[in-house]
């Protein structure tokens, strides 16, 4: 499934979520259930089919990592932290360091310092965000249907730092939530 030709989106990384949720209701409503109550039953199937996959297309492309997979998918490159290149050892030292700061204040119930870290770590996170939109763009542009892959390859390491980010801020929000409960 192409979630970008289902919503009716081009194939980019950096789109407007806002526009792209609109379309997302009115598919939904289009093909909701209750409007094929009358028809055949595989004409039901198909409607809640298509449904089902406008939602799971919505779910992608409003993900930033799952957005990213898909385009490198749609041009013929293998995601999966399985498939892609390893991190440089420096960077894992870092996130590794970040990660053990972020355990000390946890144990601390440091809260002032848990926000800090997860506030620089969304800084990272959204600069991978701009890396991974400024390669997407240049390797698709003008050319949707076979963008350049030796682009993309160059930017797919940034989706795997962009994953370890989403893991500590996942874990900035654990720890605030433990905390607020």
């Amino acid at each position: 499934m192409d979630p970008f030709a289902l919503l009716g989106a081009p194939r980019r990384f950096d789109l407007d979520l806002s526009v792209l949720e609109k379309t997302h209701r009115e598919l939904s409503r289009a093909l909701h259930p209750d409007k094929f109550a009358q028809a055949s039953a595989s004409e039901r199937r198909a409607a809640l089919e298509k449904a089902a996959n406008v939602n799971e297309a919505w779910r992608i492309v409003r993900d930033p990592i799952r957005r990213a997979e898909a385009l490198f998918t749609v041009a013929g490159i293998k995601v999966g932290e399985t498939n892609e290149p390893k991190a440089s050892p420096a960077f894992l030292m870092d996130v590794l360091e970040e990660r053990e700061a972020l355990a000390e204040a946890r144990t601390a119930k440091n809260m002032a310092k848990v926000r800090s870290l997860g506030e620089k770590m969304e800084g990272r996170s959204k600069e991978a965000e701009r890396k991974l939109a400024r390669g997407i763009e240049t390797a698709f542009a003008g050319r949707e249907e076979t963008p350049d892959r030796a682009t993309l390859e160059t930017v797919l390491p940034v989706l795997g730092e962009l994953r370890f980010y989403k893991r500590f801020l996942d874990e900035v929000s654990a720890i605030e939530e433990e905390e607020a409960s």
